[in-house]
């Protein structure tokens, strides 16, 4: 039976509206354990490595989950994938209030982490299946600045939870946002032409420039594809420098600044809202080149380029006094990341059928799980050790000049894959 559509819509804006809201309630949730990590330090007798060991076990878990969940992303689709790793990341979640033991986090966040490993290849699968090409990295750009939403909002609400009812409390009282985004999603998603919200022309402009293969790929023949290399080892190295940022931020301005749970939250804030800038900023970017007639290999690369630079001065923050240098420094480093981030997420729809999407977003979001696997030793055997976190900066700086080089090296050209 025909659909009784719109004359006019943008309905592919709600969809990115509702990832950018899961992205946000993703971020508020993995944050917690960063903000709370001098709190839970003090009380619980945590050294460096106990830490580090627990955010080890979550990329560990996120590592297993996200190679996993891309595949079965795309078998079950967008709209339950998403509802089922909300499901597992929401209890898991609030499953910390539970906790008594730096093994107690280990297994909850190893949970969390296994939940949490499909909001991306359900976002991007989502992306794939409602915004053509063009629009692609204006969208990821976008759902992706909810990550940064929710880091700025974890440090602004958090602590006044926490400082009221108890760190035990603030993880229960946020898992209902979880909650609420599964309602909400279940009941509205459904891919373009089951959606009668859609208009005709819009759906055409969603459809306008889709490629397929004639035949499946298999999952397998993935690994052989220099493409799906190109990902997966920009991922592992760039996606571990957002963990730093994410798991040692608040630590970091605790021991160099002198701030606290009562005091960080604006600092961090600040940071958070650069990020969100960039986020924003390297997909418009990149689309805005591609409005102006470049390719959409010139216009990935040049953008990824720019904001690889941008990371460099995060080597200097250490050697700060002022919090107000140091706010800035790190603004600049986030803001850079996601810049770089937004553009890199949408290698795989750049160049894979959207059969297959999932799967090469999984991939390389275990890869990046592997490199902060390694991160989180490194970080916290340089701090028990070193006691400083010089070593661990430098190495970040240098992170995204050299995924950009592999990733041009490994696909000079960007073109749809339509065999294996």
């Amino acid at each position: 039976m025909p659909l009784n559509r719109p004359a006019h819509s943008s309905f592919r804006w709600v969809i990115v509206a509702l990832l950018f809201a899961a992205s946000a309630i993703n971020y508020l949730d993995r944050q917690m354990i960063g903000l709370l990590k001098p709190t839970l330090q003090g009380e619980l007798n945590w050294t460096e490595i106990d830490y580090g060991d627990i955010v080890f076990w979550f990329q560990a878990a996120y590592a297993v989950g996200y190679l996993s969940s891309g595949r079965l992303i795309d078998r079950i689709g967008a709209r339950l994938g998403l509802v089922v790793s909300m499901g597992i990341w929401t209890l898991a979640h609030m499953a910390h209030a539970l906790a008594r033991s730096a093994f107690g986090f280990s297994v909850a966040r190893a949970a969390l982490g296994f939940g949490e490993a499909g909001a991306f290849p359900g976002a991007l699968k989502a992306v794939a299946e409602w915004l053509p090409q063009r629009e692609r990295a204006l969208a990821v750009g976008l759902f992706n600045a909810g990550t940064n939403i929710g880091a700025i909002i974890t440090p602004l609400l958090v602590p006044i939870v926490t400082l009221a009812f108890g760190w035990r409390a603030a993880f229960v009282l946020t898992g209902a946002f979880g909650i609420a985004w599964m309602l909400v999603w279940h009941f509205v998603y459904r891919k373009p032409r089951e959606q009668w919200r859609v208009s005709a022309a819009e759906l055409e402009l969603i459809e306008s420039d889709r490629q397929n293969p004639t035949t499946p790929i298999p999952w397998s023949h993935l690994f052989k594809r220099k493409e799906v290399c190109a990902y997966g080892i920009a991922k592992f190295l760039t996606d571990p420098v957002w963990w730093v940022f994410l798991f040692w931020l608040p630590d970091f301005l605790t021991k160099t600044q002198g701030l606290n749970l009562k005091t960080f939250g604006i600092p961090l804030a600040a940071i958070y809202i650069a990020s969100d800038v960039g986020a924003v900023a390297g997909g418009w970017v990149s689309s805005r080149l591609m409005r102006m007639g470049f390719s959409v290999n010139v216009s990935r690369k040049a953008t990824m380029l720019a904001f690889a630079l941008m990371a460099l001065p995060v080597v200097f923050a250490t050697k700060v006094t002022h919090l107000s240098s140091a706010v800035l420094i790190l603004s600049l480093a986030t803001a850079a990341h996601q810049g770089f981030a937004s553009n890199l997420f949408t290698l795989p729809s750049d160049l894979f059928p959207k059969s297959v999407v999932g799967s090469v977003v999984g991939i390389g979001g275990a890869a990046g799980a592997v490199g902060g696997m390694l991160m989180a030793r490194f970080a916290g055997w340089t701090l028990q050790t070193v006691g400083s976190y010089t070593p661990i900066f430098l190495t970040c700086a240098a992170m995204y000049l050299l995924a950009l080089a592999l990733i041009h090296v490994l696909c000079p050209r960007y073109r749809m894959v339509d065999a294996v």
